[in-house]
């Protein structure tokens, strides 16, 4: 019998409280499993030694989500590998490529992504799908905005056979790297992984924020876990490498593990919520006249049309909660597949952003001092502005800039040491906090040796 997960559980109240989450997944038809998560009371407990994991599905493109809970250990018939891999193969095995680099790890929002499924032939044919992937997904509003503030990475894990278990019928079985399977715990289209598989291979790359494993699978699926990372990323997401859709599922779930966002859709059989304030930026019991008169949450949005349609208001129903909770729009991608971030929706995903990244980013390293011909490029967001000044004074004709060299910022072979500072700072019109809109602004200081 599938467990469920107990009626006031909340996976997204417990993610904050322990750390971080990714929890997602999808499943094909609502047949699957429609019916919301019990009362406690009728609720199997768990056996203390069995590890689970809650996950939230999909029944479809452009469905309302679902919760259940699942094993986390991989089935017997799926974990057994057929054949070791050979020394050519297991040399290529962990390989790690920079797909995008914007800047250092330390400056940047590093997400990593690792396929399954693919053989030390078609590793080719993963870095293409990766590349596609976060095409999909860097066009979704804040992404498209902030391309600047991630790096991208690749992972190759080889694996014994090409393609992904239950795939095209829940009988199939292929040796891969990570395990990956549909039918995970009798759902469809629920794409389950070998979490600490994944551990191992994340950990090989750079700094990881978030992980996205890719199936070789074109079947509509995927998953994402609550789970404690000890390499420090926020999550991991999982999703067919060539379904169209399999992107707005790691995008939702983003709204989690990066925006700290509620799911803003309900189960019916809830009621009413009673309990204190959500945590949640988008989540509160108050109404949109009282957020207004108390200055709370999203006030400052209310009353703007927001690009997933509509008004900002306060609209009954979130958290899982039918009544007693309100969200900022009608329709978000929060509540929806294939929806865009409500305007406190994307607020919150850019503080999310910067939490890992700065405005200002570079690859041009501080710690040596540099020539007069040198060049220095960095890279922000196109709604910032840049600075560049020269031992503490501006120079007005460099503002807006990428790319300088000491020499086309004034400095001269006059035997003095100098120092360089390019300063940028993100006037975004998506932000309204003043609190993080203090935090938008980065500098950065390289010294120019003397000659």
């Amino acid at each position: 019998m599938r467990r469920r997960l107990p009626r006031r559980f909340s996976i997204r109240t417990a993610a904050v409280a322990g750390g971080f989450v990714l929890a997602a997944a999808l499943a094909a038809t609502a047949s699957a499993t429609t019916d919301p998560p019990p009362p406690p009371s009728s609720a199997a407990a768990a056996p203390a030694a069995e590890r689970t994991h809650e996950v939230e599905y999909f029944t479809r493109p452009g469905s309302h989500p679902r919760h259940t809970e699942v094993p986390a250990a991989t089935p017997d018939r799926i974990a057994r590998a057929d054949r070791a891999l050979s020394a050519s193969e297991a040399a290529a095995d962990g390989d790690v490529s920079a797909v995008i680099q914007t800047g250092p790890v330390a400056d940047k929002l590093d997400v990593v992504f690792i396929g399954d499924g693919y053989t030390s032939a078609q590793q080719g044919d993963f870095h293409a799908d990766l590349r596609s992937k976060w095409e999909q997904m860097s066009a979704v509003e804040p992404y498209a905005s902030y391309k600047e503030l991630f790096n991208v990475w690749s992972v190759d894990a080889v694996s014994n056979q090409s393609g992904v278990s239950g795939d095209p019928g829940k009988d199939v079985v292929k040796d891969t790297a990570l395990k990956s399977y549909f039918w995970c715990d009798d759902i469809e289209r629920l794409l389950c992984v070998d979490t600490a598989k994944v551990e191992s291979y994340a950990a090989k790359a750079p700094d990881a924020d978030l992980v996205v494993v890719l199936s070789n699978s074109a079947k509509y699926g995927g998953a994402g876990y609550t789970l404690t990372s000890q390499v420090g990323y926020d999550g991991i997401a999982t999703a067919s490498s060539d379904h169209a859709d399999s992107d707005q599922v790691a995008v939702h779930e983003t709204g989690h593990s990066l925006g700290k966002l509620a799911d803003e859709y309900v189960y019916d059989d809830y009621g009413t919520y009673t309990g204190a304030e959500p945590t949640e930026s988008n989540a509160t019991k108050l109404t949109a006249a009282q957020l207004t008169a108390q200055q709370k949450k999203w006030y400052r949005w209310i009353g703007q049309t927001s690009p997933d349609g509509g008004t900002v208001g306060a609209y009954e129903g979130g958290r899982y909660y039918p009544k007693g909770i309100n969200r900022p729009t009608e329709n978000s991608i929060m509540r929806t597949l294939g929806r865009e971030f409500s305007l406190p929706g994307r607020e919150a995903m850019i503080a999310g952003f910067y939490q890992h990244a700065g405005v200002l980013g570079s690859n041009t390293g501080t710690g040596t001092a540099l020539k007069r011909d040198a060049t220095i490029k960095v890279t922000f967001p196109a709604s910032a502005s840049i600075t560049w000044s020269v031992d503490g004074t501006e120079v007005t004709a460099a503002r807006g800039k990428s790319s300088v060299t000491p020499a086309s910022l004034g400095i001269t072979a006059d035997g003095r040491a100098h120092t360089i500072t390019a300063k940028a700072t993100d006037n975004t019109k998506a932000v309204k906090d003043p609190a993080l809109q203090k935090k938008l602004t980065t500098s950065r200081t390289w010294k120019v040796a003397a000659s």
